[in-house]
């Protein structure tokens, strides 16, 4: 999904494995109640005509209503985009396009989970580039410049603050897009723990699971790099030992700091050494069976972390002990079964179904 790392090569004259990571440079305001910040925020980075991106469950939240105060306490202008849908499609990009146009919008503010985030990024291509969603499948093929924007996560999930990718699906086939650019990735990003503290308990464990795939998937990928590793390390750290604690009625702001920070740290990590087999795996059965995209996750990651234990034990071994995890039979394996223990604590589904006519297929995670 990344184009800011090379795949490792072999120097056969030094015996040092060479790496290439291009880091943006990027700032991140971290901690509760910060969101009341987004105004001045916007307006140092040359924002006046403000659309923020976001969904109908944030908005329920409170959280739009706090945004568009700050915004306006800011002397600035901000409209609202509230038709992000999970899985966000081209067709959302497109009516967001059609605000933006409406109201002559000079900077995009996504807020809420990586729908939200992608499908502004989406918006960004659109309103600045032209043509369809499909003309910047793949990295870099936007021509022209793109409008400066802020990435405010609600969720512990996909780190999409920390990445210049949106994932887009196309309307009819589900297909998901991942379209990149150096351009489209957000100039600063809020960290607020008192957003994710409020999302529904299914949200919270799906983008929570999400975000601990990413961790382990950019630490073993064969584009993998020292930093990535130091990110995606850190955020394994982060988010396995607070995941099951964040989903509980009592979870205090400083878990979902700790899941924020680890979420973004993920998300740094793809940016640095993309992901592997398991988000190749989920991406279908989302298409296929309508899956939500951490459960189509939670389905398969344990699968495999198996299947890659012959070249990728040592790594395993090293997040299983990072975890307190005794290493045997191997790191892969205790890795995979404490996968699936947090899986099934947080209650997330073993089968993917859906019905078609009278036959109900399933996908089955063993």
């Amino acid at each position: 999904m990344s184009q800011l790392a090379e795949i490792r090569t072999l120097d056969d004259v030094t015996g040092v494995e060479s790496w290439r990571a291009d880091l943006r440079p990027s700032r991140i305001l971290f901690g509760p109640g910060r969101l009341r910040e987004l105004g001045e925020l916007v307006r140092e980075l040359g924002g006046s005509r403000v659309l923020v991106v976001t969904d109908p469950g944030i908005r329920a939240a409170g959280h739009v209503s706090t945004a568009l105060d700050s915004l306006a306490a800011a002397a600035l202008a901000p409209f609202v985009f509230d038709g992000v849908h999970e899985n966000p499609t081209t067709s959302n990009v497109e009516d967001g396009v059609e605000i933006a146009r409406e109201h002559e919008i000079d900077f995009l503010v996504g807020l809420g989970g990586g729908s939200s985030m992608d499908c502004a990024k989406g918006i960004n291509f659109l309103l600045t580039n032209g043509g369809r969603m499909e003309d910047y499948w793949g990295f870099n093929k936007a021509t022209e410049p793109m409008l400066a924007s802020v990435g405010i996560p609600c969720t512990a999930g996909t780190g999409s603050e920390a990445q210049s990718f949106a994932l887009i699906a196309q309307e009819v086939s589900h297909l998901k897009m991942a379209c990149g650019d150096e351009k489209v990735r957000f100039k600063a990003s809020i960290l607020d723990p008192l957003l994710a503290v409020t999302a529904p308990r299914e949200v919270k464990a799906l983008a929570g699971y999400d975000a601990l795939s990413h961790a382990v998937e950019s630490f073993v990928t064969r584009a993998r790099n020292p930093l990535g590793r130091l990110f995606a390390k850190e955020a394994w750290v982060l988010l396995e030992k607070s995941y099951l604690e964040a989903l509980s009625d009592e979870a205090e702001p400083a878990c979902w700091g700790r899941m924020l920070l680890g979420s973004h740290l993920a998300g740094a990590a793809i940016e640095t050494s993309m992901l592997g087999a398991a988000h190749a795996l989920a991406n279908p059965l989302t298409s296929a069976f309508g899956t939500t995209h951490g459960a189509a996750i939670a389905l398969v990651l344990a699968a495999v972390v198996r299947a890659n234990s012959e070249v990728a034990e040592d790594s395993y071994r090293e997040l299983a002990r990072a975890s307190g995890l005794a290493p045997t039979p191997s790191g892969a394996a205790a890795l995979a079964t404490h996968l699936e223990e947090l899986r099934s604590s947080a209650g997330l589904p073993r089968y993917a179904c859906k019905r078609r006519g009278w036959e109900i297929r399933s996908v089955c995670a063993r």
